[in-house]
């Protein structure tokens, strides 16, 4: 039977969008790239939002269980939901804004061009351009009252032990799968070097957009959507061990859509009535004009 979630558990978050924010304080700088300094966000570690964070992932971390991951799969990938017109999709995230973010005030639709074009102006491929332009357009799952924790947050396997590289690994100490001798080995129910196509991530926007685009667009692409909030290994390397040769060579892709999806804000919102026609045109070439949800 499916939990029935109080209110302040569906959103302990004012806005879903800080999470987001709170990445950029663990993660001020790409890998290889120098981006804004720390000093240059507003630290939420020393604001008032950092219980609403913590209670964020504390939530995250007790109830994305392999049993509830599993559900949640059963019920979501049959994509039963709804059906829309793609930009009707958009238009439903630009309904997910954030007023509260300090460092630029711009609807879901500029966050995603603005994404989108600066990998555009750094003449990567257009499906690369349509990746940053789709990449969160799982967060639709917020239309079906999917709590909060699952949609977003750092991403992690499900079925193996819990890293101490993800974020706040004490709240892991709640979640049932790690007294579950099944679960809390090192490997769980997984093989070594299993491939990442074998485990199964904690439930989210970037696997259900995944299972939505697989047939439509290129493995890199694909890679990007499934994994680019995937941190604890794209950044900590905490899952090397169950990753195939195939995983990291596909996983160099992560890491170059990674500094587009969170250091590309700028002062000056995308001209999104301008640049309509091209997206018009780079989203009929890849994706069906109307959406299963």
């Amino acid at each position: 039977m499916e939990k029935q979630f109080k209110e302040k558990e569906n959103a302990p978050l004012g806005n879903i969008e800080e999470w987001e924010e709170d990445l950029k304080v663990r993660y001020p700088k790409p890998k290889s790239e120098q981006a804004k300094g720390r000093e240059d966000y507003r630290n939420y570690h020393d604001s008032e939002r950092v219980d609403t964070v913590r209670e964020f992932y504390r939530l995250n971390h007790q109830y994305q269980t392999y049993d509830f991951v599993s559900r949640k799969r059963d019920e979501f990938l049959k994509f039963d939901k709804k059906e829309m017109p793609f930009w009707d999709a958009i238009n439903y995230l630009n309904t997910l804004v954030d007023d509260s973010d300090p460092d630029i005030s711009l609807d879901q639709l500029q966050h995603l061009l603005q994404t989108s074009e600066a990998i555009r102006a750094d003449g990567h491929p257009d499906w690369f351009v349509l990746t940053g332009f789709i990449h969160d357009m799982g967060k639709v799952l917020c239309l079906f009252g999917e709590p909060q924790w699952a949609v977003v947050g750092d991403t992690f396997p499900v079925g193996c032990r819990h890293s101490e590289k993800i974020v706040y690994p004490e709240f892991f100490q709640n979640n049932p799968d790690s007294e579950n001798e099944q679960f809390n080995s090192k490997y769980g129910v997984y093989e070594p070097n299993t491939g990442l196509d074998n485990v199964m991530m904690s439930w989210g926007h970037d696997e259900y957009l995944y299972q939505m685009v697989k047939d439509y667009l290129p493995e890199p692409a694909l890679y990007m959507i499934r994994y680019h909030s995937f941190y604890a290994q794209h950044r900590e390397g905490a899952y090397d061990h169950l990753l195939s040769e195939h995983d990291r060579e596909m996983f160099k892709w992560v890491d170059k859509f990674n500094p587009y999806d969170l250091y590309s804000k700028v002062p000056v919102p995308p001209d999104a009535k301008a640049l309509r026609p091209y997206y018009e045109d780079l989203v009929a070439k890849y994706l069906p004009a109307t959406m299963k949800f």
